[in-house]
C-alpha cells in the first residue's frame, strides 16, 4: 500500500514540473502530473526529464510523484504506454494512475498502480475488486456520501488499499468515466483526455409537452468542490488521501489551495495527537507561509460540498460557468469613460489590472478589467475606475449595480514571489575528536550524517559568548531544506571554534545529510493481485465499462466476465443511449422532483419524473430520470459525421485482422 492507516496525504495537481515543485514547497505530500501522453488532460503533458526533475525535488521531503496514465487505450497504444511506464519508473516516479485495465496485462515495471477517478468507483464490490487485482490506492467518485465512503472502507483492507477523495476544485457533473457527450458530438473523447465541456454550455430546458422550463441556463454546470469543513468526517470514514483538482490550473491556484489544505490538515493532526489514533502527515517537514491562504481568491464558481453530507439543492452554477468573484461594492455613478464605485469596506483597495464583474438584467455575468483605478478620497472607499473596454460595450452598467471582484492583482503578484518555506527538523550535535571536531545531524525521519574537520584546541576567553556563538552558527541552516530543532555541544573544555571553521563544517554536514536522505528513499511497493483471480462483480459489461482494446477484454474475461461490449468510442452504439450518467438531477434543482412534492397539498401526484429536453443550437439531449437510485441520464445519439469519421479511422490496415467485440451473445456455430 502507499499509506499507513495513520498517515494523511495531501495530493496536489501540477500542470508542469515548476508548479509541482511549488506544490511540494507549499506542503504537498504527493503531486500528480501528466506525462508526455496518455493522460486524461490532453494539453497538460510533460516530458519524462521534467518529471524526473520534479521527482528529485519531491523525494527530498519524502513527497511522492504520481503520473497520470489514465486514458483508455487503443491496441496500437499499449506498447508505447508500456515503454513510457518503464521510462517513468526509471525517472523515479512513485506510482501510475490508470483507468485502462488492459495495462495490467502487459509487462509493466514494478511500480505502484492507483485507480483513476475515471474508473467510476462508487460500489464497495468494485472497490474491493480493484484492490484485489493489485491497485494500491483508489480515488472514489466525487458523488459519494460519508455513509457510502464508509461502506467502501469496510469492504476493503486499509493495509492493502488507501482511499483517495477529491476535496477541492472543479466538479465534473457526470460520474467520472461515464460521460460521452463530447465523443458523440465532436469525436473528442473525455475518456481520452479531450472533453469539450458540454456541461458548461447554456441550454433551453423544455418539458415533454414542448413548454419552456428554463431559458439559457447552465443546468449541467456545477459549483466548485470545497470540502474544507468535512476533513475530519472524511478521515473518520476512511479517507487518507485528500486530492486537489486542477492539472490545468496556474501556479497561484496550486500554491494557495495547497497551503489552505496543508494548514487544515496540520490543525487536524495536531488535534488528534492525544487521541487513541493519532495522525501524521505522509511526508517530512513542516511548512510556513508568507500569506494567508484563501480559496475565494482563485477562480471558482462558488463552492459546494456536493453530496458528502447528502443531496443539496445548491450545487449548481446555473447562471454562469464563469468566476462571479466576491462582492466588493456598488456603482454610484457612470461617466463617459469611467464609473465610480463605493466599496463595502473602506479599507479595501482597487488596483490597476483588477478584474470586476456584475450581472446584467438577464443575470448574465459581465466582466470588466480595470485599466486605471483612482482613489477619490483616501480611507472612505470611493474609487473612480477606468475600464480597458469602452463603457458602451458593458451591458446594463448603471448606478446601483452590485460589483464583484474576481481578480485581485495584489494577491496575484504576492503569489508570484516566494511564498513558502518548507523545512525538515534536525538535531545537531557538535563533539570533539582527537583530530578536531565532528558535527552530527539527525533529522526527524531518523536519517543521520556526520562531518569532520581538524582544529587545534584553544580555550575560549569568554566561555558563555563562545558557547552562544557556536550554537548560533550551527542553528543557521541557510537555504537548505533543514531547520535546527536543537544544538548540543559536547566539549570537555570550553574550546574556541571560529566561524570560519563552523560554517563550512555545517555546510558539509548538511550536504552529507541530503545524500543520506537520497540513499534512504524507498520506492512504493507494487501490490500483488490475489490468487485465484478475484471475480468481477458482474458477468456482463456494456459500453459503460470503457473496454477499448483486446488486453482490457482479456483482463475482464480472465476475471469471469462473459459478455463484453466495446467502449462507446468504438462507435458501435449508434442509437440513443446514456451519454452521461449523473447524481445531479435537473428536476430536483428546478423544484420539479416527485419526491419533493410528496405530502405537499394540491401538488402530490401531479409532479412526475417525465423526460425533459435540453437544447443548445442544433444539439438536442433528453433527460431521463431514474428515481430509485436518484440518478439522471442524459440521452443522445452519435452524430452521423462523427460516426463516419470513427468508422474510417478504425478500419484495419491491409492484412490486419479486425477487432471483434460483441454487444450481445453471438449465435453458436456448428460443432460448438
Amino acid at each position: 500500500m502507499s499509506l499507513l492507516d495513520h498517515q494523511l496525504e495531501l495530493l496536489a495537481p501540477a500542470r508542469d514540473a515548476d508548479i509541482g515543485i511549488e506544490a511540494v514547497n507549499h506542503g504537498a505530500d504527493a503531486v500528480y502530473i501528466g506525462g508526455p501522453s496518455f493522460g486524461a488532460r490532453a494539453s497538460a503533458d510533460n516530458s519524462v526529464s521534467e518529471i524526473a526533475r520534479l521527482a528529485r525535488h519531491a523525494h527530498r521531503f519524502n513527497s511522492r510523484v504520481f503520473v497520470t496514465l489514465n486514458t483508455i487505450l487503443r491496441d496500437d497504444e499499449l506498447e508505447p504506454s508500456r515503454k513510457l511506464a518503464w521510462q517513468l519508473y526509471d525517472a523515479g516516479v512513485d506510482a501510475l494512475i490508470i483507468q485502462d485495465m488492459g495495462l495490467l496485462q502487459i509487462d509493466l515495471p514494478p511500480i505502484q498502480l492507483h485507480a483513476s477517478t475515471q474508473c467510476d468507483i462508487r460500489a464497495p464490490e468494485k472497490a474491493r475488486f480493484l484492490q484485489d487485482v493489485g491497485l494500491s490506492q483508489i480515488v472514489l467518485a466525487r458523488e459519494l456520501s460519508l455513509a457510502q465512503i464508509q461502506a467502501i472502507r469496510v469492504a476493503t483492507d486499509p493495509a492493502r488499499c488507501s482511499l483517495e477523495f477529491f476535496v477541492h476544485g472543479a466538479l465534473c457533473v457526470a460520474y467520472s468515466g461515464q460521460c460521452y457527450i463530447s465523443a458523440a458530438h465532436t469525436g473528442r473523447s473525455a475518456n481520452r483526455g479531450e472533453c469539450n465541456q458540454a456541461c458548461r454550455l447554456p441550454y433551453q430546458v423544455m418539458d415533454d409537452k414542448g413548454r419552456f422550463v428554463a431559458h439559457d441556463k447552465h443546468v449541467l454546470s456545477m459549483k466548485d468542490n470545497n470540502q474544507s469543513d468535512n476533513l475530519a468526517a472524511l478521515v473518520d470514514v476512511g479517507i487518507r488521501s485528500f486530492k486537489i483538482e486542477g492539472r490545468y490550473k496556474d501556479m497561484g491556484y496550486v500554491k494557495n489551495i495547497t497551503a489552505h489544505y496543508r494548514q487544515l490538515l496540520d490543525a487536524l493532526i495536531e488535534q488528534r495527537q492525544s487521541s487513541a489514533q493519532p495522525l501524521a502527515p505522509a511526508s517530512s517537514g513542516s511548512t510556513t507561509f508568507s500569506f494567508t491562504p484563501d480559496p475565494k481568491q482563485n477562480f471558482n464558481r462558488e463552492f459546494t460540498d456536493y453530496f458528502v453530507q447528502g443531496r443539496q439543492d445548491t450545487i449548481g452554477a446555473f447562471d454562469t460557468p464563469k468566476n462571479p468573484g466576491q462582492p466588493i461594492g456598488f456603482v454610484t455613478q457612470v461617466g463617459p469613460n469611467w464609473l465610480e464605485v463605493a466599496l463595502n469596506d473602506a479599507a479595501q483597495m482597487l488596483h490597476n489590472g483588477d478584474g470586476l464583474c456584475y450581472y446584467d438584467l438577464q443575470k448574465e455575468l459581465v466582466g470588466l478589467a480595470i485599466n486605471r483605478a483612482e482613489n477619490l478620497n483616501a480611507g472612505k472607499g470611493r474609487w473612480r475606475v477606468f475600464p480597458k473596454d469602452p463603457l458602451a460595450d458593458l451591458k446594463d452598467l448603471r448606478k446601483g449595480v452590485e460589483v464583484n471582484r474576481n481578480r485581485d492583482t495584489s494577491w496575484v503578484r504576492r503569489l508570484e514571489k516566494k511564498s513558502s518555506d518548507r523545512r525538515i527538523g534536525v538535531w545537531a550535535q557538535l563533539s570533539q575528536t582527537p583530530q578536531g571536531l565532528a558535527l552530527s545531524l539527525t533529522d526527524e525521519d531518523g536519517v543521520a550524517a556526520t562531518a569532520h574537520t581538524a582544529l587545534p584546541r584553544t580555550l575560549a576567553k569568554d566561555k558563555e559568548a563562545a558557547s552562544a556563538s557556536v550554537r548560533e552558527h550551527l542553528s543557521k541552516m541557510g537555504d537548505s531544506i533543514f531547520s535546527a530543532l536543537a544544538v548540543q555541544v559536547d566539549f570537555s573544555q570550553p574550546w574556541f571554534v571560529p566561524s570560519s571553521v563552523l560554517n563550512p563544517l555545517r555546510r558539509q554536514a548538511v550536504q552529507a545529510l541530503e545524500a543520506e536522505r537520497t540513499l534512504a528513499w524507498r520506492r512504493l511497493p507494487r501490490a500483488a493481485a490475489v490468487e485465484p483471480p478475484a471475480p468481477y462483480p458482474e458477468d456482463t459489461l456494456s459500453y459503460l465499462a470503457n473496454v477499448f482494446n483486446q488486453n482490457a477484454r482479456a483482463f475482464y474475461a480472465h476475471h469471469g466476465v462473459k459478455l463484453i461490449a466495446p467502449a462507446y468510442e468504438d462507435a458501435q452504439e449508434t442509437g440513443e443511449v446514456s451519454l452521461m450518467i449523473t447524481k445531479h438531477c435537473v428536476r430536483f434543482s428546478l423544484s420539479l422532483c416527485p419526491k419533493q412534492a410528496k405530502g405537499v397539498l394540491g401538488v402530490q401526484g401531479t409532479v412526475k419524473a417525465e423526460p425533459l429536453l435540453l437544447l443548445n443550437g442544433k444539439d438536442k439531449l433528453t433527460l431521463r430520470f431514474d428515481c430509485k437510485p436518484c440518478e439522471m441520464h442524459v440521452m443522445g445519439k452519435i452524430k452521423t459525421s462523427v460516426l463516419q469519421q470513427t468508422i474510417k479511422a478504425r478500419a484495419p490496415a491491409p492484412g490486419e485482422a479486425p477487432i471483434h467485440f460483441h454487444s450481445s451473445r453471438p449465435a453458436k456455430t456448428t460443432g460448438e
